[in-house]
């Protein structure tokens, strides 16, 4: 592995100005105890223009924050996984309009629930057409994800069909067969368990365990020395304290993924790797000679794939105005986003208020890492004013 050069601001094509505003915001979101710390990398034209580590690992002030931290990323899994699954894509393995009934016979017989009779008895629609890999990959199935206000939602909480309860990917992906839909595969954008679909898909068609998959096929290839789904015992002093409302109820939920991992949520790992991991996608697949996609995957995966009737992500979503890829959220329009951006830029979020976005216009890789649940989805938006705010 080569360690991706780090430069001077100027060098970099990064605002000595502008990265001193990055500087501040992130001072002022710890002086305001909105995070205890983070970790930020920016990185333009493949160099390193800023590697910051801000703030404490824990709320206790004890240690000041380490710029090789380790964070649980929460959903900044799912588009590891996707990428994953496109390499299985490459090799011919499966095609995006194949429904996953076909690679996964346990998902076979879906129907789409349709309220309740009056006898308080369950009502079911037939399909109009069966989810594909597709529906999968950009949350457009029917699938929830068990932690929602839906009467679907409740059903998969009685079956003990969450992160938090469910013993294993297999057993997971069993019972979501036994499921109802929430909508017709299609007609909605709804954030849920497409990507422990396709994490199974990963395994059906590889024949290998997810963890040992992304290892060999991801992680190792492109240098991510510290992503994992587990921490070893010998780096947990490296592991940045959980902290906020949720901070309770998530740490539990977490620690189970080191020995059952899942294509929702899962991985570890450090600022530096996803930064890695991001600026691979901006260079079409590629870093230091090791391919982990083909560019013109890298362009399918990354290009807005919402069906006709969704125009944009609605409110409530991690990325409200933005479209949808396969696994990672794209800027159609930046003024949709209202915020600063360019076309085509692509990324996503995790739940403890961690962030990558990448956009190939500017040749811009950031990255920014804390460890606040829920996550501050107003504090990422300021990361990315101030981030693009920093470029040259």
């Amino acid at each position: 592995m080569e360690t991706l050069q780090t430069e001077t601001p100027q060098r970099a094509g990064l605002d000595e100005a502008g990265l001193g505003r990055v500087t501040d915001f992130a001072a002022r979101a710890i002086s305001e105890e909105r995070v205890a710390g983070a970790v930020i990398v920016l990185m333009r034209r493949g160099r390193i223009g800023m590697h910051a580590a801000f703030g404490d690992m824990s709320r206790s002030g004890d240690e000041p924050m380490r710029h090789d931290a380790i964070f649980r990323q929460y959903s900044m899994t799912k588009p590891v996984v996707s990428v994953g699954l496109l390499q299985l894509y490459e090799e011919g393995r499966f095609q995006l309009t194949d429904p996953l009934e076909l690679h996964l016979p346990e998902l076979a017989g879906l129907r789409v629930h349709a309220g309740y009779d009056e006898s308080g008895a369950p009502k079911y629609d037939e399909l109009q057409r069966s989810p594909t890999v597709l529906d999968a990959m950009r949350h457009t199935p029917g699938f929830v994800s068990g932690i929602g206000p839906t009467h679907v939602d409740a059903l998969y909480r009685e079956r003990g069909l969450t992160l938090a309860q469910s013993p294993s990917l297999s057993q997971a992906i069993l019972t979501l067969g036994e499921m109802p839909l929430l909508y017709q595969p299609g007609e909605r954008w709804v954030y849920g368990l497409g990507h422990d679909v396709q994490a199974h898909l990963i395994e059906r068609l590889s024949g290998r365990p997810l963890d040992a998959y992304l290892t060999d096929r991801v992680f190792r290839p492109l240098g991510m020395i510290d992503t994992a789904y587990g921490v070893p015992d010998d780096q947990r002093s490296r592991v940045v304290d959980l902290h906020g409302a949720g901070a309770a109820s998530g740490i539990p939920t977490y620690e189970r993924f080191a020995d059952r991992p899942f294509g929702t949520i899962g991985l570890w790992g450090t600022t530096i790797d996803f930064a890695r991991f991001g600026e691979a996608l901006r260079r079409g697949g590629e870093l230091d000679g090791e391919r982990v996609l083909a560019r013109k995957t890298v362009e399918l995966m990354c290009s807005n794939h919402l069906p006709p009737g969704i125009d944009r992500l609605p409110p409530g979503s991690p990325a409200p105005g933005a479209g949808y890829g396969l696994g990672v959220s794209v800027t159609v329009d930046p003024a949709s986003e209202s915020n600063l951006g360019s076309p085509g830029t692509f990324g996503w979020f995790g739940a403890a208020t961690t962030r990558f976005l990448v956009d190939p216009r500017e040749e811009f890789v950031a990255v920014f890492c804390a460890q606040q649940m829920p996550s501050d989805g107003r504090l990422l938006a300021e990361f990315q004013t101030v981030a693009y705010g920093a470029l040259v």
